[in-house]
């Protein structure tokens, strides 16, 4: 079976990003296995650095540049949604049986306490979404639009 490459977001409570940041940087060892046994590879999360302030200049000069990068920022604002709060995730899935792994990763109860951790610092863009482990998804899957090797 090929690769599946998988896309997603969720977002961030502004005031949970440090904290998320810190517990990825140790994510707990049974997490990690239960991932690498459900078939998931090269799993990666994204998070955009803060904008930076603007430089001041002349109001005519930005007026000009914002009119020139239109399309750059809808493109921009259409992926990310909030820059700063919108968590971009990738993997690649290598396994057979997608929903299968996917049980047996929720029927995993370290990788459902570290969810129950983690949900409390996101905000699902799923209408109805309640967490992780239960209802709609948590994440919004992205479609893959464009790929090159």
């Amino acid at each position: 079976m090929p690769t599946r490459r998988i896309a997603q977001i969720v977002h961030l409570k502004p005031s949970a990003i440090a904290a998320y940041k810190e517990c990825h940087a140790n994510v707990w060892p049974e997490v990690l296995q239960q991932i690498k046994e459900c078939n998931i590879r090269d799993c990666i999360d994204h998070h955009p650095l803060p904008s930076p302030p603007p430089f001041p200049r002349h109001e005519r000069e930005a007026e000009a540049e914002a009119e020139a990068n239109i399309g750059q920022r809808l493109f921009a604002d259409s992926i990310f949604f909030d820059n700063e709060r919108t968590l971009f995730a990738t993997f690649k899935y290598v396994g057979e049986d997608f929903d299968g792994d996917m049980q047996r990763m929720k029927a995993n109860p370290k990788v459902r306490e570290w969810w129950g951790l983690t949900d409390g610092m996101q905000e699902s863009p799923i209408p109805g979404a309640i967490g992780s482990a239960e209802g709609p998804g948590w994440w919004k899957v992205l479609d893959e639009v464009f790929y090159t090797e």
